[in-house]
């Protein structure tokens, strides 16, 4: 694997025409203990755990070896097809699954809908793509997937997107999410428009809600608006909440959908 970084967009309000860490929505955090150092083991955030499902071998065996490198991350699943994936995430729930977006059976799309609908904490997916305009890539995102990765990028943005995603306190790749949203959201605007007056957003959340579509971090918007972080975490949760979305991801492509944002 090799990949290409960008700088992100989101959903609506009735206004004008972004596991571990700072999470805006909740994650699978927890303690790892074992049986060696008592209080070293107490301390020590456990290691986010990883599924991977694409139909090439030697890809998994790449992303397994990069990630298996790296001391908080560990792969504990894999998958060669969408059929399989679902049943294993299912069982193992993994905090994050890199799921290739064109696979047999059943491909990441379905098996994203999939995963999402059928578990109450389902773990953030990111989904591997060759072509990053690919529309099959903006469907996924619609579907649910909280960001997506090019099969040719390097190992250390292998490992920055996955710890990214985890944290959700941005977007990952921001400026290829919103040139995706710009390029395909047009086709579902008139469908989607009544969600703007329905979501009611406040003054303050529609300001939040243009910030995060810029891709900034919380701690950016907190700087840009003057306010504090965990001021800006609980305006994050009430936008996605009245947004219906799961995380800043869908926000954005809501925010195109809706007319809250507009390409250009």
């Amino acid at each position: 694997m090799t990949t290409a970084q960008d700088d992100g967009h989101a959903t609506c309000g009735d206004g004008d025409g972004h596991t571990a860490g700072d999470d805006d929505s909740g994650g699978n955090g927890g303690d790892r203990r074992g049986d060696g150092d008592v209080s070293g083991d107490r301390d020590r955030p456990r290691p986010l755990r990883v599924v991977l499902a694409d139909d090439e071998r030697m890809v998994r065996t790449a992303l397994r070896a990069i990630l298996g490198a790296e001391g908080d991350m560990e792969v504990v699943g894999e998958a060669a097809t969408g059929a399989e994936a679902v049943p294993l995430i299912r069982e193992l729930r993994p905090d994050i699954v890199l799921m290739d977006v064109r696979m047999p059976e059943i491909d990441g799309i379905r098996a994203t809908e999939q995963v999402l609908a059928g578990m109450d904490r389902p773990p953030r997916i990111i989904v591997v793509t060759t072509f990053e305009n690919d529309a099959y890539v903006y469907d996924a995102l619609r579907a649910g997937a909280s960001g997506f990765l090019l099969k040719r990028s390097g190992a250390e943005d292998l490992v920055q997107a996955v710890r990214l995603v985890a944290r959700s306190d941005s977007l990952l790749f921001p400026a290829a999410v919103r040139q995706l949203a710009a390029r395909h959201a047009g086709e579902r605007a008139a469908n989607d428009a009544a969600r703007l007056i329905r979501a009611r957003l406040s003054e303050r959340e529609r300001a939040v809600l243009r910030l995060m579509t810029a891709g900034m971090t919380n701690a950016e918007i907190a700087d840009r608006l003057g306010v504090g972080p965990a001021t800006v975490k609980t305006h994050v949760a009430g936008v996605l909440a009245k947004l219906g979305v799961r995380d800043r991801t869908q926000a954005v492509i809501a925010a195109y959908e809706c007319g809250f944002v507009r390409p250009g």
